[in-house]
């Protein structure tokens, strides 16, 4: 079976967000880093018990809620400086393409 689009989608930002912010200043890796990596594994593994669950409305709304403070962390990282501009347009893009993927799997799901 071909995996959903969304679960690779959400793979390539880990794979590309823990690298990233493993390189964030000491003080701050232990706050947003880690704050931004916690949310967006516990995205991931919403995505799966959604995936594998008969009526997966509550863990997409679950995931739904996550990704809204994935998309604020990342804002007060760019503020804050940790990311650079290119970064935030790169990673802002990736948030983006999971959430119409994300929307449209809760408007399937109803």
């Amino acid at each position: 079976m071909k995996e959903s689009p969304i679960f690779t989608r959400t793979y390539d930002l880990l794979r590309w967000l823990i690298p990233v912010t493993v390189k964030f200043p000491r003080q701050q890796r232990f706050v947003l880093a880690q704050a931004l990596q916690q949310t967006a594994l516990a995205f991931q593994e919403q995505l799966i018990e959604a995936g594998n669950t008969r009526s997966p409305g509550a863990k997409l709304q679950q995931a739904n809620i996550s990704l809204t403070k994935l998309r604020t962390t990342l804002r007060l990282s760019r503020d804050l400086d940790l990311l650079s501009l290119g970064q935030y347009e790169h990673v802002s893009r990736m948030v983006n393409e999971i959430g119409r993927l994300l929307g449209g799997w809760i408007k399937k799901a109803k």
